[in-house]
């Protein structure tokens, strides 16, 4: 049963993204809701610190007493257009606190302006970066929600691919696996999701795929062969446009032979858990991503 805060975060959400703005500017809207997802007050003791891996900057989120030999690479959702280490503060603290590791967020290049496959060049060059500091793969592990996830997944088939060593496990927020936006909850769900609208997702796609093929693997891992990738666990809610995103995405994962575990949020909706200052939900839903970390990279 969803929390009573859910309810009221709910028809908040849904006031804030009840209409959208044709006229504005990709920057004009990066601007707002950077400035909105800026108004969240980051977890006390939070302590941030840049870095630069080769040219990609990002924020290295921590606190006292966390394990300095391990850690998660988050990759930052926003449709692959806005979004950043700056915004994600409070949930790559939040993640810290619960798997007990230093959080590195990169701020990958956006679409339009770099579109495929600049972001996924970023995030393999991050990863390599990790690598060279001298963390262990197996002490490594990959954080991404919504097109973050999608960002994850398919920096994972680039490595396997490429024969470099994988990460110890993938922690998925709803992720964005199908950029074609076949999956039957697109049409299903999309009255009561209160954060997608389907307009504004094929915009951001046809920003980010440019002149390529959307099914092509690398940027819709939902038509990837899923095969010797490490344990994946994926938290969705129900009431979510992408909901079929992940559980297609678990269920071809696990026909590969790949250890994926997923788990529906009932009334929840897309990436719930950025409002875990607010909701009990995301605060449980990040205790477990957490302890699944914890237990892969210790």
């Amino acid at each position: 049963m969803p929390s009573p805060e859910s309810f009221q975060l709910k028809e908040f959400i849904k006031s804030q993204f009840a209409e959208s703005n044709p006229a504005e500017t990709i920057q004009q809207v990066r601007k707002k809701v950077d400035e909105s997802m800026l108004l969240l007050p980051v977890l006390e003791g939070a302590q941030i610190e840049p870095f630069d891996a080769k040219g990609v900057t990002g924020d290295w989120v921590s606190m006292p007493g966390v394990a300095t030999n391990r850690v998660l690479l988050y990759l930052h959702g926003g449709g692959y257009v806005m979004g950043s280490a700056r915004t994600h503060r409070d949930l790559a603290a939040r993640f810290f606190q619960a798997a007990g590791v230093r959080v590195a967020v990169p701020n990958y290049r956006l679409a339009p302006e770099n579109p495929f496959p600049a972001a996924l060049e970023d995030a393999t060059a991050v990863y390599g970066w990790l690598l060279e500091q001298g963390y262990k793969p197996e002490h490594i592990a990959f954080c991404g929600d919504s097109a973050g996830g999608n960002l994850a997944v398919v920096t994972l088939l680039a490595l396997r691919e490429a024969g470099k060593p994988l990460p110890a496990a993938a922690i998925l927020l709803s992720p964005w696996t199908d950029l074609t936006l076949s999956g039957e909850s697109v049409k299903t769900k999309s009255e009561v999701d209160p954060m997608i609208k389907l307009g504004d997702a094929k915009e951001q796609f046809a920003y980010y795929v440019g002149n390529h093929d959307p099914a092509n693997p690398l940027i819709s891992p939902i038509f990837a062969e899923l095969h010797g990738l490490p344990p994946l666990l994926i938290h969705v809610g129900s009431d979510e446009v992408l909901l079929d995103d992940s559980v297609r995405l678990a269920e071809q994962a696990q026909a590969a032979g790949t250890e994926a575990q997923l788990k529906v949020w009932d009334g929840m909706w897309h990436v719930f858990q950025s409002l875990a200052s607010m909701l009990p939900e995301g605060r449980d839903s990040i205790d477990e991503l957490g302890a699944f970390v914890k237990h892969h990279v210790f």
